[in-house]
């Protein structure tokens, strides 16, 4: 039996796939653009949340599943709910779902989908990720703006969040789809300390040489700052409402779910960045 990977391509669904690789695992690197989707060893599949036709397809010979929610879906139970019944029906009998740490189950948009996971599978985790690493130094628009002016953009202020690197996220997700039992059902997953996006700057600033600055949004400003991207400006206010809620502390907090899961402390910001060893810009 195979591991059913989704979002294949992106930030967490790669390093998952490639970690499971490593292992020996049998992987199904499931994404819209197959081609080149996993590493050496997998069997990639065209996967579009979308488009029913493709499900059955990416569910061959799966028992287990690693799901990214499709992006930019303001309601994203009532796209993935069809998919996890047939899922079930098909004989996958575990579910790993990549959720966020400001969003519990029962809350709105992947809250819906932690909620239901208990009716629908006998062994199942959420991993609850703070805010990505990645997003500096990856493809983001946080990373975009480092590189063409030095600049972050956002409306949280003040507030600390415990960002996590998505290399720990993948080590986590390895163990809750392969671990007997599973080590865990609500994950919440941050770094092993807090900071403002002005100690991000400044560290960003330490560890590259580049001159990095915070520049502090209102929500409004931060909505339609989002908006004028070409998101939907439902999920632009959605994301803009998340900056806020850090601005009032939402996210000022450490756990151990790295360590205690995997055995090794999470990775710190400042350690990523040297890690990933380029200059911003």
């Amino acid at each position: 039996m195979s591991i059913l990977v989704t979002g294949a391509t992106g930030t967490t669904g790669s390093r998952v796939a490639a970690r499971l690789a490593a292992l020996g695992r049998p992987v199904t690197a499931a994404s819209r653009h197959p081609a080149g989707a996993g590493p050496a060893g997998t069997r990639a599949a065209r996967f579009d949340w979308y488009d029913p036709a493709t499900h059955a397809e990416a569910l061959r010979d799966a028992d287990r599943m690693y799901l990214v929610p499709p992006i930019g879906e303001p309601d994203p139970a009532a796209v993935m709910l069809p998919f996890l019944r047939q899922a079930r029906s098909a004989g996958v009998r575990r579910v790993v779902l990549l959720g966020s740490s400001a969003i519990p189950a029962g809350g709105p948009g992947v809250g819906q989908v932690h909620e239901a996971l208990p009716g629908l599978f006998d062994e199942w985790a959420v991993l609850r990720p703070s805010w990505f690493m990645q997003n500096f130094t990856g493809r983001h628009p946080h990373a975009d703006g480092i590189r063409e002016s030095g600049v972050i953009t956002s409306a949280t202020g003040t507030g600390r969040v415990g960002f996590v690197d998505a290399d720990d996220i993948a080590a986590v997700a390895a163990h809750a789809l392969l671990d007997d039992p599973v080590p865990g059902t609500d994950l919440v997953l941050t770094g092993p300390r807090t900071l403002s996006y002005d100690d991000v700057a400044a560290v960003i600033t330490e560890a590259t040489g580049r001159h990095v600055t915070h520049r502090p949004l209102s929500y409004e400003q931060m909505r339609d700052h989002l908006a004028a991207t070409g998101m939907p400006v439902e999920f632009a206010a959605l994301l803009a409402d998340l900056d806020r809620r850090i601005s009032r502390g939402a996210e000022d907090r450490v756990t151990d779910t790295v360590e205690r899961v995997t055995g090794r402390p999470a990775r710190d910001l400042r350690e990523h960045v040297v890690r990933y060893g380029r200059r911003p810009g």
